[in-house]
């Protein structure tokens, strides 16, 4: 796992010869931003594990799946969604593109914000508050290719809110979800614009139903440790032959 090497990698990987046709299989969730030290592992490792989707192991943060048997997936209670726009965000930076984004969009349209420096949320209670929104901000602390995390997967989609999402394409968004699945920042001109589209949904239930209509025939599922570890010795099972990551940093970043 990189975070646990990432301060002194030469230091902290095994130094004792290693044993022939092992292999060591370079594991992250984090974005390159996050990922410090990348050029210290190159030659060390045989095979790439992350959520980016041209990993040898992939491992997302979530996916969407068909239901098994009938759809079970029950109606959207509109009427339970009292609020308007969520967000809950841990790492406040305000140099960063997602909070400079919040700034210009919250003029136009209320915002409730929650996290260390805003409204207390304890984690107990997290879904069952966020259900009550409409939309729910899924703004990653990082723009990089195929890094979708749990921002998406459990805050919004598990709460049943509409993510407004930021960060990756929309190309990249949809190689994960339906097109009609989430509202994209890029696809608006500016943040008053997105703030007027989010008001016009909130007052027509048809508009804002529609980005439901995937529920009735998929569900989505997310990331567990030891699925994805199960997945790594599928692939070493399944793939005996050695080869070597040149680098880990060329391909990552």
């Amino acid at each position: 796992h990189h975070r646990e090497v990432s301060y002194r990698p030469k230091e902290q990987l095994p130094t004792s010869p290693r044993p022939p046709g092992q292999r060591w299989v370079w594991f992250s969730m984090e974005s390159p931003s996050h990922c410090a030290q990348l050029k210290a592992l190159d030659g060390y490792f045989n095979l790439t594990m992350s959520y980016r989707r041209d990993s040898d192991i992939f491992t997302p943060y979530g996916w969407l799946e068909p239901w098994p048997g009938q759809p079970a997936a029950p109606p959207v209670n509109v009427s339970a969604k009292t609020e308007l726009v969520a967000w809950v965000v841990s790492n406040w930076r305000e140099d960063s593109v997602r909070v400079r984004y919040y700034h210009r969009l919250q003029a136009h349209v209320p915002v409730d914000v929650y996290g260390q420096r805003h409204k207390p949320l304890p984690q107990r209670d997290m879904m069952q508050t966020l259900s009550r929104y409409k939309f729910y901000l899924a703004f990653e602390n990082s723009l990089h290719r195929d890094y979708i995390t749990e921002k998406l997967w459990r805050n919004a989609l598990d709460a049943w809110a509409v993510p407004v999402v930021l960060g990756p394409s929309r190309k990249s968004y949809e190689q994960f979800l339906p097109a009609d699945a989430f509202i994209h920042v890029d696809d608006f001109q500016s943040p008053k614009d997105l703030a007027q589209y989010l008001l016009s949904l909130d007052k027509d239930d048809a508009r804002y139903l529609a980005y439901f209509r995937w529920r009735e025939t998929l569900r989505p599922r997310t990331f567990s440790w030891s699925l994805m570890f199960c997945k790594a010795c599928w692939r070493l099972q399944q793939d005996s032959a050695y080869q070597t990551v040149p680098s880990i940093a060329s391909w990552f970043t």
